[in-house]
């Protein structure tokens, strides 16, 4: 399997090449030259592995199609090593729900527990695999990994805590100061790790995330200090989230024929992305969901063809704040998809007219019409009033707290729910980490997983830092030498 950029880079390069690197040399993204195409033998053999064997034994199935260049056995251990239930607190890894509600009128509606891991969010899912790829593939080379970071909340939480303690890797994890809610906070930066390092950027998430693509993109300055990422524009992240696309499918259905629609809470487009892939793969979706708050860039983009990015004063402060993003990071993976494949077109989309005009418009391209017919993206939009309604009828109808971005993605999956076909609400994250908004939905906080008590009067250790590409810079230097 070889993996190509999608701005156009001559470079072909194996799944550990690009598991250190991130970003490809042009600043684009990688994508597996071909997507794996999953035939209905395959499909029912993978069915039957994870109702035999389990989620471990399915991840690794899904990743060895990807990765030729770690052995089998090795990259079996680390999927066993990381999908556990002293981990990830069930068996079942990644359990659905059933969920009561008036509005669906006969669909059936599932919410995918995504957030039993070590930071309560569904990051963990797809970190703590990268923590144990790093390590492995770092011990092999007997290397060091600096990693860059952006978080709006949950990211760097999940980076942290599947990278502490772990062999040759320091992690500099960048979040937008007062912007994350007081546990996301706490959970970050009360790690005194010697690893792990927090940076609280005077702005925005996106002011964040263009902070760590230009150090990426300074590839002199990436090289010397070994720069890597664990934002979603590394492809191994991704392609850990696919799995879970797997398991909600197997669980939601009895045969392989049936089909399922997936609901996915999105502001960097990674989690969906993952579910573009698996539908490229074959899995029968029937529909992928885009569900955005008040910052609804991606749902603009859906309904008219026109990607418009925010600046700082336009990206709203929200109630589901690690939603709270305007560049979708990911979303080049699939509109290199969608304009099939023309790396130029996506060069000149990404890179020329989004830092000229800070938008394009594929409205009147014949290809946007494949967004929905056959790529099968609906999307919508959630306030925060919808977000509160949401919580308190999910409350009143299952005696089931769920957090800010979750009732995102089921507020606007419910209309578009159909009754033959069985509805997946990708959970994000448990209410503790938004009890402000749970408080003032219901009246009273959720609960809280004992070993998180207390957590916010903890002591905490962060920098503050401008807007800056050279502070960051500079704030590696001093710290890797």
């Amino acid at each position: 399997m070889r993996y190509l950029s999608t701005r156009g880079h001559p470079d072909r390069k194996r799944f550990c090449e690009i598991l250190l690197e991130g970003l490809a040399p042009d600043g684009g993204l990688y994508l597996p030259e071909t997507y794996p195409h999953i035939s209905p033998a395959q499909l029912g053999r993978l069915r039957q592995v994870f109702n035999t064997q389990g989620y471990a034994a399915l991840a690794y199935e899904v990743l060895s199609l990807y990765i030729d260049d770690i052995p089998s056995s090795d990259l079996r251990a680390l999927c066993e090593k990381t999908y556990t239930e002293a981990i990830f607190g069930t068996p079942e890894i990644v359990p659905l729900k059933p969920l009561q509600t008036k509005a669906a009128l006969g669909a059936t509606v599932y919410l995918q527990a995504l957030s039993n891991g070590p930071t309560l969010a569904f990051k963990d899912m797809a970190m703590q695999l990268l923590g144990n790829l790093f390590e492995y593939e770092l011990t092999r080379r007997h290397a060091e990994l600096n990693i860059l970071g952006a978080t709006s909340g949950d990211t760097g939480s999940a980076a942290e805590y599947a990278m502490r303690g772990k062999k040759g890797v320091r992690v500099f994890m960048t979040s937008p100061e007062g912007r994350m809610s007081p546990f996301q906070q706490a959970q970050m930066f009360s790690l005194l790790d010697a690893n792990i390092h927090n940076i609280a950027i005077e702005g925005v998430f996106d002011d964040c995330q263009d902070i760590v693509k230009a150090v990426s993109n300074d590839l002199e300055f990436k090289r010397k200090y070994k720069i890597g990422t664990v934002n979603s524009i590394n492809w191994a992240r991704l392609l850990a989230q696919v799995v879970y696309y797997f398991a909600g499918y197997f669980q939601a259905t009895q045969n392989d024929t049936q089909k399922v629609s997936f609901s996915v809470p999105s502001g960097n487009f990674g989690n969906v992305c993952a579910g573009h892939v698996a539908r490229m793969m074959g899995l029968p979706i029937a529909h992928l969901v885009v569900a955005t708050n008040e910052n609804d860039v991606l749902d603009e983009f859906f309904k008219t063809g026109v990607y418009r990015v925010r600046g700082t004063a336009d990206t709203h402060e929200t109630s589901s704040p690690s939603m709270d993003i305007s560049k979708a990071s990911n979303f080049e993976r699939f509109v290199f998809d969608l304009l099939q494949r023309d790396a130029t077109r996506v060069k000149n989309l990404f890179h020329d007219q989004l830092s000229q005009t800070g938008q394009f418009n594929l409205g009147q391209d014949p290809l946007f019409a494949q967004a929905k017919s056959q790529y099968g993206f609906l999307s919508g939009r959630s306030t925060h009033a919808d977000r509160l309604k949401t919580i308190q009828d999910v409350y009143a109808d299952n005696h089931i707290m769920i957090d800010t971005h979750t009732a995102d993605g089921l507020k606007v999956a419910v209309p578009l729910a159909q009754a033959d076909v069985p509805m997946l609400v990708l959970e994000t994250a448990l209410p503790i980490k938004f009890a402000a908004t749970l408080v003032e939905a219901l009246g009273r906080e959720p609960d809280r997983p004992a070993k998180f008590e207390g957590i916010e009067a903890l002591p905490k250790r962060v920098s503050l830092m401008p807007k800056s590409v050279d502070a960051v810079k500079a704030y590696i230097v001093q710290h890797c030498d």
